[in-house]
């Protein structure tokens, strides 16, 4: 039940989404951005949680806004779990990445000029946001009793394994935080459409 009220939420985010007044040359970098962030996890797949898939995501709704925030990391979601594996898991990392994503882009209204520390620390909590939204699914699926003590000793087990994500985050985001920002902000300018 949980993970069809979560995708009926997926779809309507799609939906308005689809509406909004976004040209198919910005389609066309969302794609793009998409896809990479996808890729990014499949060569790091025999390190637990350690991936560039965050990263790219948060960079990406950082520059783009909120709305494509959440489109680059529900698909990145989805296109990567053809390589790894669907299931019932996957609406839960779309809306995951979606939120990463989504989160970036408001936090842009009010950090517009986000430094290379704030970034690190930004990336860094979402690899265990993250976590904690995966450990939901696996709490709603197959803990029993649902109580906050079983959840709180999921979330103490998969500790090391959110560390290790967020830990890659940060060094990504340090590393090459501040020129994935330039580099997709450009290519924003170039896809933009100003209309009269």
């Amino acid at each position: 039940m949980a993970t069809l009220i979560l995708s009926i939420i997926i779809a309507v985010f799609f939906v308005i989404f689809e509406r909004g007044r976004t040209n198919s040359r910005q389609i066309a970098l969302i794609a793009a951005l998409s896809a990479v962030a996808a890729l990014g996890r499949i060569p790091f797949a025999g390190i637990p949680n350690v991936q560039p898939t965050t990263f790219i995501v948060i960079i990406s709704g950082y520059v783009l806004g909120p709305h494509a925030g959440f489109m680059v990391g529900a698909v990145a979601a989805v296109v990567s779990n053809f390589f790894l594996g669907q299931g019932p898991w996957t609406p839960w990392q779309m809306m995951a990445w979606g939120l990463a994503g989504m989160s970036a882009g408001l936090i842009n209204k009010a950090i517009p000029n986000i430094n290379k520390s704030q970034l690190a620390v930004l990336c860094g909590l979402w690899g265990y946001l993250f976590g904690w939204l995966m450990n939901l699914w696996t709490w709603a699926s197959y803990i029993y009793p649902h109580d906050f003590k079983s959840y709180l000793i999921l979330g103490m087990a998969s500790f090391w394994f959110d560390t290790l994500h967020a830990a890659g985050n940060v060094i990504l985001a340090w590393i090459l935080g501040k020129e994935f920002v330039i580099i997709i902000s450009r290519f924003k300018q170039k896809m933009t459409v100003n209309y009269i």
